[in-house]
C-alpha cells in the first residue's frame, strides 16, 4: 500500500505541472491590466513608473519567463502579495480557508448522516411513500436555485421570525470568547448549513438508493435470505458494504469540496469563506490569488482521486492495489 501511495504522489508531479501551465495561461489571458489593478483603478501614476513596476513584478518579460519566475516562487513557498487584501496571499488564504471548512465539515457530516440511512431505506422499500417523499424532495432539491433557497430562509427566520443572524460569521461588536464564541457562530452556521445539506441531500439519496437497489437485486442478497439471515443482517451486512463502493466515489469527491467553497452560498449569507474570496479576487484581477488558490483546488482534486482508489481497496477485496 505504501509503495503503491509513493507511486502515486510520484504520478502526480507531471500532472500538476500540466495544470499549472494551462492555468498561467488562462489567468494572463485574462481581459484587464494587472499594473492598474495594482495600483488601484482610479490611480493617477506616470507612464515610467507603470513601466518600472511591471519590471518589478516581471511582466515584461516573455510568457514562459514569466512561467518559470512564478513556479520558483511557489516552490519557494512565495505565493506573491494579494492585490485586493494588501497582504501576504498565504495569510489571505489560511484565514479564510479555514471558514470555508468549518462550514462544510457540517455539511459533510449531516449531508452523508443522513442521505446513507434514508438512501438505504427507499431502496429497500421501493416504490413506498417514504421513497415516493424522498423522490419528489430530490427533484426538487435539485432544481431549486441555492441563491433563492438562501434568501427564503433569510426572509422567514431571520427577518420575520428573527430566530437566527441574516448574515456573517459572529455578530459584529461584540467579543465573545469560549463558548459563548461557539455559540454565536453556530447560530450564524444554521441558514447557510441548511442550504448546502439540503442541496446536497437532494442528490445523494437518490444516488445512494440506486447504488443500494443495484445490490439488494443480485444472486447472492436472495440466497443469504433463502438461508434464514435477518433482514438487517442482509442489508447492512451484505448488502450495504458492496454498496459502498460508489459511495466511495462521491466521498472522494466531497474531500476538495470540503476547501473550495460555495460561491453564491457565501454571498448571499456574507459568509467569509474562500469561494467568496476566489469571486471577488477573479472581479479584482487579483493573479496571485487566483493562481494559488486554483492550484490548491487542483491539487485536492488530484488528492481526492488518490483517497478514492484507497477507499476502494478498504471497502472491496478484489481490488488490490500494487
Amino acid at each position: 500500500m505504501l509503495k503503491y501511495i509513493f507511486r502515486r504522489l510520484i504520478q502526480m508531479i507531471p500532472v500538476i505541472i500540466v495544470i499549472s501551465i494551462l492555468l498561467f495561461c488562462l489567468v494572463k489571458a485574462m481581459p484587464g491590466d494587472p499594473v492598474r489593478a495594482y495600483l488601484g483603478v482610479n490611480s493617477k501614476v506616470s507612464p515610467e513608473i507603470k513601466e518600472k513596476l511591471m519590471s518589478d513584478l516581471g511582466l515584461d518579460q516573455p510568457m514562459h519567463i514569466q512561467y518559470f519566475m512564478w513556479l520558483k516562487r511557489m516552490a519557494n513557498g512565495d505565493f506573491g502579495e494579494s492585490i485586493q487584501y494588501k497582504r501576504p496571499v498565504s495569510e489571505v488564504v489560511g484565514d479564510f480557508l479555514w471558514n470555508t471548512f468549518l462550514l462544510k465539515i457540517v455539511v459533510f457530516i449531516l449531508a452523508f448522516g443522513i442521505s446513507i440511512p434514508i438512501g438505504i431505506i427507499c431502496a429497500v422499500k421501493q416504490y413506498s411513500k417514504t421513497d415516493n417523499f424522498w423522490t419528489v424532495f430530490s427533484l426538487i432539491g435539485i432544481s431549486m436555485p441555492s441563491f433563492f433557497f438562501g434568501l427564503l430562509l433569510i426572509f422567514a427566520f431571520a427577518v420575520n421570525f428573527r430566530l437566527f443572524p441574516i448574515s456573517g460569521m459572529v455578530t459584529p461588536g461584540t467579543d465573545y470568547t469560549g463558548l459563548e464564541y461557539v455559540l454565536d457562530m453556530a447560530k450564524h452556521m444554521v441558514l447557510p448549513v441548511t442550504v448546502l445539506t439540503i442541496s446536497s441531500l437532494a442528490s445523494l439519496v437518490r444516488y445512494i438508493r440506486n447504488s443500494m437497489l443495484e445490490v439488494v437485486k443480485q444472486d447472492y442478497i436472495r440466497t443469504a435470505r433463502s438461508k434464514g439471515l435477518g433482514e438487517k443482517i442482509v442489508i447492512y451486512k451484505h448488502a450495504f458494504r458492496n454498496a459502498l463502493i460508489p459511495i466511495v466515489t462521491l466521498i472522494g469527491i466531497w474531500i476538495p469540496f470540503l476547501f473550495t467553497g460555495s460561491v453564491i452560498t457565501e454571498k448571499v449569507f456574507v459568509w467569509p469563506g474562500i469561494g467568496r474570496v476566489l469571486y471577488e479576487g477573479v472581479i479584482m484581477r487579483d493573479y496571485n490569488l487566483i493562481m494559488t488558490l486554483n492550484m490548491l483546488f487542483a491539487l485536492l482534486m488530484l488528492m481526492g482521486n488518490l483517497l478514492q482508489d484507497i477507499g476502494y481497496a478498504i471497502v472491496d477485496p478484489r481490488v488490490k492495489v500494487e
